[in-house]
């Protein structure tokens, strides 16, 4: 009975009148692309792949999956253009697919560092099948509200302003700023829509010697009907090739990560969220698997002698 309340807790913080929560990424510092349209990096010449896997809450029936896969390539010194797809996933009975293109505009402050302004532009596509809601006991969903299936698709529109150098960096986006109705009852008792979330991210590198850097980084999100979640982290990265460290989500969760830097193109993450929230009984956590790959068409990332890129 307990996972059942919980899936429809799940289910409900979608479609209630308050807010829709984008998807939670504890190594949101490497899938910068995603939250920022104006993420840029110095890479001339390097087409950045990417790819998320998250599985949250673990052992709560109907919980959220999120996949992403992103690329992204500056077209010459000053502007860059990339690509995402957001999969999220709940109890398989709502689905949500994200298609997004992204421009940035970077101005080269020179010794100061860059400055760049991104646009975001795509579509969502929102499906809700209430045939597959089926309870615990095997008896169909019959609640009449939710009769009909739901197939909506949206356009929306997002921006994002991101300076960095090459020891730290701060970003401030809006990844969706048009809102987007999912469910409307006729009489107005409820509707779901897509809200506004805005992004406050940044992060820091501190050479304690020629071996060790901490990378300590912060993500603000905010939504209006939900409270604000804030995330901090503090890495450790070591001959620039393996990193580990702690992060801590206000309120709802304690978090190990870990990522290696395979080959001088190839890096692999993983992060493992210990849930300190009140789902924290009913879950054995949340899993978050990275990987991150350059493709250097020009052939200039050639070594581990290359500085590697710390965001």
């Amino acid at each position: 009975m307990k996972k059942i309340i919980l899936l429809f807790i799940t289910l409900f913080s979608i479609t209630t009148s308050w807010a829709q929560q984008d998807a939670q990424y504890t190594q949101y510092m490497y899938n910068m692309s995603v939250i920022n349209p104006a993420y840029t990096t110095d890479n001339i010449g390097v087409i950045n792949l990417g790819a998320l896997h998250r599985t949250q809450w673990v052992g709560v029936n109907g919980s959220p999956k999120s996949s992403n896969i992103f690329v992204h390539t500056p077209i010459n010194e000053k502007i860059e253009v990339g690509f995402s797809f957001v999969n999220d996933d709940i109890g398989n009975v709502v689905k949500e697919n994200n298609l997004y293109a992204d421009f940035a505009y970077k101005l080269d402050l020179e010794e100061s560092g860059n400055l760049s302004f991104g646009l975001k532009t795509g579509v969502t596509f929102f499906d809700v099948n209430f045939n597959d809601f089926v309870l615990e006991s095997g008896d169909v969903f019959t609640d009449p509200d939710f009769e009909e299936n739901i197939n909506k698709s949206f356009f929306n529109i997002g921006a994002g302003v991101y300076y960095n150098t090459d020891n730290y960096y701060i970003g401030l986006s809006v990844p969706n700023i048009l809102n987007g109705e999912y469910l409307d009852r006729k009489n107005g008792k409820y509707q779901g829509t897509e809200q506004t979330h805005v992004f406050l991210t940044g992060g820091y590198v501190f050479d304690i010697n020629d071996l060790v850097k901490l990378k300590p980084a912060f993500m603000a999100k905010t939504v209006e009907g939900a409270d604000l979640s804030v995330d901090i982290t503090a890495n450790v990265l070591y001959k620039d090739r393996i990193e580990f460290g702690i992060g801590y989500r206000f309120d709802d969760a304690i978090s190990g990560l870990v990522n290696f830097r395979a080959t001088p193109e190839l890096r692999v993450g993983y992060a493992y969220d210990h849930t300190t929230s009140n789902l924290g009984p009913f879950s054995s956590g949340s899993h978050e698997l990275f990987i991150l790959y350059d493709l250097d068409i020009l052939n200039l990332n050639n070594g581990f002698d290359k500085s590697p890129r710390f965001f």
